[in-house]
């Protein structure tokens, strides 16, 4: 694991929201972009807990997100990318820290993520860092409410 002492972890701010839906689409097949990920339905998320949404920057080029949530029981990573160009140089994984750091902050002691059967490269990576593969315990169910 590489870290550059450039890259710094900060909070993301809505004027990020279009490199940040850029950086998203050139992660690859894993990201999945859906009408929650819109500026209005971010917006919203800003209000909820805006310190659990992290973006990496290397000489401020943003390189590296995460978006978490907690819901005061059980926290929930919605999307981890790094730019392609900038991978295997830890910035994923130190996002990662700092985003379970904050969540243990809040009192959370559970965090979830979901991952899609084809990203074989994500199952790797969270089974490496200490994730449980529950695939078999659960089954995942989503609706659309509005």
């Amino acid at each position: 694991m590489v870290y550059h002492m450039a890259m710094r972890i900060r909070e993301f701010r809505l004027e990020d929201y279009d490199a940040t839906i850029s950086l998203w689409q050139r992660a690859g097949d894993g990201i999945h972009l859906r009408r929650s990920d819109t500026r209005p339905e971010i917006v919203k998320k800003l209000q909820r807990d805006p310190d659990l949404f992290l973006l990496a920057e290397e000489h401020g080029q943003l390189v590296g997100a995460v978006m978490g949530g907690y819901d005061g029981r059980r926290g929930l990573v919605y999307h981890l990318a790094t730019d392609p160009a900038w991978r295997n140089r830890g910035i994923a994984t130190a996002l990662m820290a700092e985003l379970e750091s904050r969540l243990r902050a809040k009192g959370c002691i559970k965090v979830y993520l979901l991952v899609t059967n084809d990203n074989a490269q994500a199952k790797e990576y969270y089974l490496k860092r200490g994730w449980e593969d529950m695939t078999v315990a659960l089954r995942i169910f989503g609706k659309e409410i509005s």
